[in-house]
């Protein structure tokens, strides 16, 4: 399935650098899914202690809710990010890039604290394809 939604980058506006589009447009009909904030945390309660570990494990969570609703990568429209300080900032952008390649969803990364100490990292999402599965 490819993507429905078309990125959009107005004139007028700073270039969106980072790999990232700055609005998106989702046609009407279009079905949605929405994504709750997915954390660094594996089927047993674990949690890694390296950063790029941690973004990983919290996207592979990120995929397989996509998975199980029938959706890809390749129809994500907005993705927001939660890392507990900037200093992870070229990490997430690497691990981001890592697993979305080419794909540029709209993107929020905001610096902030989490429920969990252990989690250094956080990430929601929204999906749109054409039509229902």
């Amino acid at each position: 399935m490819t993507q429905v939604h078309r990125p959009l980058d107005p004139d007028g506006v700073p270039a969106a650098v980072g790999g990232y589009s700055h609005a998106a447009v989702v046609p009407a009909g279009a079905e949605l899914l929405f994504i709750a904030g997915q954390v660094p945390q594996d089927l047993d309660g674990s949690t890694p202690d390296a950063f790029a570990d941690q973004a990983r494990l919290a996207w592979r969570n990120v995929t397989r809710c996509l998975d199980a609703a029938g959706f890809t990568l390749d129809q994500l429209v907005k993705v927001s990010m939660y890392i507990r300080d900037r200093k992870y900032r070229v990490a997430n952008r690497e691990v981001r890039h890592e697993v979305l390649g080419e794909r540029r969803p709209v993107l929020t990364v905001l610096v902030t604290d989490h429920w969990d100490e252990e989690w250094l990292i956080e990430i929601e999402a929204i999906a749109a394809r054409s039509g229902a599965a």
